[in-house]
C-alpha cells in the first residue's frame, strides 16, 4: 500500500474507529485535525441512521471532536439520494427516527400510508408493531422495499440489540419480498460519499473496524483500504475472508505522523 500521505480523499467510519462506547478513541481527535491541516478532503461514514449529522455534530463535540455536520454521510442521506435519483419527488412510507424522516424530506419526498413509491426502513429505537404491519402490507401490494443497512444488531451496555437487518429480515420473510440496502457493504454509499467530495477511487481510502461492511465496501469499490483493530475486528479474524485490507493497524493515532 502506498504513503498514506498521497491519498486526498478519506472515507471514515465512526464506530470503532473515531469514537466507541467509551468516548473517543485515543489519537482520533489529532487525527482529524491532521486531515484538515494537511488539507485532505474527508467524510465521516455511518451505518447508523438514527442520527442527523447536527446530532453527531454535538454528540462528537461533547467527546472532544470538532466535525461539522455537513463532513458526515449517513445511510439516512445516502438512502434519500438513492431514492430521489431513482424516482424523484416520490412519495414513501418509512420507519425510523426523525433524523431518517427529515433526509427523505429534504430531497422532496411526501408520506403516503396507502401507496407509497418505497418501503424505507431505518434504526429507531421505537419499533411499532402496527407500523411493521403496515409495511408488510405495503410491500406486498407493491411498494419498493428499501433498508438503510443490513446490520442485524447494535451494541448496549447490556449486550445486542435488534437493528435494521433484523427487522428488514421479518418483513421480508412476512412479504416474500427482499429489501435493496443502501448502507455498507453496498459500494453506493461510497461512491456517493467520493461524489460528494469531488473525488475518485484512485485518490481514496477506506477506513474502517469491520471487514464485512467497511472493508468489503471499500475493495468491492476499487479504494484503498486500511482496517484499524481499535472496534470489531481482531486480527485473527482477517484470514476467514476472501479479502484483505490494504493496511492493518491498532488505531487511526498510528496515521497521525505519516499525514
Amino acid at each position: 500500500m502506498e504513503g498514506v500521505s498521497t491519498f486526498t480523499h478519506w472515507l471514515c467510519d465512526l464506530d470503532g474507529v473515531l469514537i466507541s462506547d467509551d468516548g473517543a478513541i485515543d489519537g482520533a481527535a489529532d487525527f482529524l485535525k491532521r486531515l484538515s491541516a494537511t488539507e485532505k478532503s474527508y467524510l465521516v461514514l455511518t451505518n447508523n441512521s438514527l442520527f442527523s449529522p447536527e446530532d453527531l455534530h454535538k454528540r462528537l463535540a461533547s467527546m472532544g471532536l470538532d466535525v461539522a455536520p455537513e463532513l458526515f454521510w449517513t445511510s439516512a442521506l445516502a438512502t434519500a439520494r438513492y431514492v430521489h435519483d431513482q424516482r424523484p419527488d416520490g412519495t414513501a412510507f418509512v420507519i425510523g427516527e426523525a433524523s431518517m424522516h427529515e433526509a427523505m424530506s429534504e430531497v422532496g419526498y411526501r408520506v403516503n400510508r396507502s401507496n407509497p413509491d418505497y418501503v424505507v426502513l431505518g434504526e429507531t429505537q421505537h419499533y411499532d408493531f402496527d407500523e411493521i404491519a403496515l409495511a408488510v402490507q405495503l410491500v406486498e401490494r407493491g411498494a419498493r422495499f428499501i433498508a438503510t443497512n443490513p446490520e442485524p444488531t447494535g451494541p448496549s451496555e447490556n449486550g445486542s440489540l435488534p437493528a435494521c437487518g433484523a427487522l428488514a429480515a421479518l418483513i421480508e420473510r412476512s412479504s416474500g419480498v427482499s429489501p435493496y440496502f443502501v448502507g455498507k457493504p453496498n459500494t453506493l454509499m461510497l461512491r456517493e460519499g467520493l461524489d460528494t467530495l469531488g473525488g475518485h477511487s484512485g485518490s481514496a481510502v477506506m477506513i474502517g473496524d469491520r471487514m464485512e461492511t467497511d472493508i468489503h465496501a471499500g475493495v468491492e469499490c476499487g479504494l484503498s483500504t486500511i482496517l484499524v483493530l481499535s472496534g470489531v475486528t481482531t486480527a485473527e479474524d482477517v484470514a476467514r475472508y476472501p479479502y484483505r485490507p490494504g493496511r492493518i493497524i491498532d488505531s487511526v493515532a498510528e496515521l497521525i505522523d505519516e499525514l
